[in-house]
């Protein structure tokens, strides 16, 4: 039997994947999902779900709700995309990573079945989440779509509520590059019946989710973003729309699927990180210099990354940076600011986009920066440069925290 690092070695190199790969990794259907789905005899359905899309915002929230639930009593399952370290951190139950030996044994067990059907990494991913969920008993799973929501491995669930957290562009090669395209693929998790929950602010696309909505007879609640949050552990004011979702998820599934009381969900939205391990989002790790931590990797995330460090008091600003190729460079670095220094690197995956690419789209925009051979070594330069009253801010992709942390 291979080993655990084994087991991994061979998961991730399940291409087309598209974390690592990019758009190649897109499947057109849902097919081989449902297959795997039918062969593990539909695991899923032994307990109740919740499903989360969105531009950005979809994982902290997935986090808060679980939380919540932990708090209420409850044993909640959670898979989210993707890991930083641990390729474990994706299937949770109550904050605990699966075991490795849980991995090793699925993989084992069922290999001949996912080479015979060239299953994808996500869709194995998937599989192996929604079986653990139901070997270990969970009362709910709280289930993140991977990319888009149509065609999301995760999109055979028929859940008790989903929400829709925000729409941005993001992965435009493959859901479309306006706001209406991304948002019909999002909305492909709205199922017949079950209530949807929307973020988003713009009328015209909480018009096409209100249309698509009652369609399917699919009862929606559209966010009012005017009304007070509940406060969260989670820092950056940028969380408090995620709080108004994850709020009025919570209040439509109690009474009638859970019982929640207010203590529940104050605490629960005060220990999301605790609770949930959740890491990288606005994740300080030390006061002087501050260091902060952030995936931020789209227009939207950036913007609203860099008007909450704006709000941070300081002298020097140095900001450690890489991108992913697929991202538009241009449109993310015009939101990052002038009177700061930038110290880059690429990610190291095969997708990272390559130091001197994005050291020039840096100097089309005035911004001065350093290439270092990899992100560790800009991390450490702007450690040893950074004063006591410093700031130091490292950000532009999951892949990036993952090598820092």
């Amino acid at each position: 039997m291979l080993t655990y690092k084994e087991t991994l070695d061979w998961l991730f190199s399940q291409l087309p994947m598209y974390q690592r790969a990019g758009k190649a990794a897109y499947k057109a259907d849902l097919q081989n999902t449902i297959n795997l789905d039918n062969y593990l005899g539909n695991p899923h359905k032994a307990y109740k779900t919740i499903h989360l899309a969105g531009t950005n915002g979809k994982g902290s929230t997935s986090h808060m709700i679980a939380s919540v639930l932990q708090e209420a009593g409850y044993k909640v399952g959670l898979y989210t995309s993707p890991h930083l370290k641990d390729f474990r951190e994706r299937i949770r139950i109550n904050g605990k990573m699966c075991t490795e030996q849980f991995v090793i044994d699925f993989i084992h067990k069922h290999q001949t079945f996912f080479k015979n059907n060239q299953l994808s990494f996500f869709e194995m991913t998937v599989g192996m989440a929604f079986q653990y969920f139901k070997e270990e008993n969970v009362d709910i799973a709280v289930i993140e779509t991977g990319l888009g929501g149509r065609l999301d491995s995760t999109n055979i669930i028929t859940p008790i509520i989903s929400a829709i957290t925000n729409i941005d562009k993001d992965h435009t090669a493959i859901l479309g590059n306006t706001y209406s395209k991304i948002a019909i693929e999002k909305a492909g998790i709205i199922k017949n019946s079950v209530p949807v929950v929307i973020g988003e602010k713009r009328s015209y696309l909480k018009q096409l989710f209100t249309q698509i909505a009652n369609e399917l007879d699919s009862p929606i609640h559209i966010i009012d973003h005017r009304t007070t949050s509940l406060p969260t552990d989670l820092k950056g004011n940028y969380q408090k729309s995620n709080v108004r979702v994850a709020s009025k998820m919570i209040e439509l599934i109690s009474p009638t699927h859970f019982t929640i009381t207010k203590e529940h969900i104050s605490k629960g939205l005060l220990s999301v990180a605790h609770n949930t391990g959740l890491r990288g989002r606005y994740d300080v790790i030390n006061e002087h210099p501050k260091t902060i931590l952030d995936t931020a990797h789209n227009v939207a995330g950036i913007n609203l990354l860099i008007n909450q460090v704006k709000k941070e008091s300081f002298q020097e600003l140095h900001i450690v940076l890489g991108m992913v190729s697929d991202k538009d460079a241009d449109s993310v670095i015009q939101f990052l600011p002038k009177n700061a220094t930038y110290y880059i690197s690429t990610p190291n995956i095969p997708r990272g986009m390559k130091k001197n690419i994005l050291s020039s789209h840096l100097n089309n925009h005035n911004l001065p920066n350093t290439i270092f051979t990899t992100l560790n070594q800009a991390f450490e330069a702007a450690k040893t440069a950074a004063k006591h009253e410093d700031l130091i801010l490292v950000t532009g992709s999951t892949f990036v925290i993952s090598e820092i942390i």
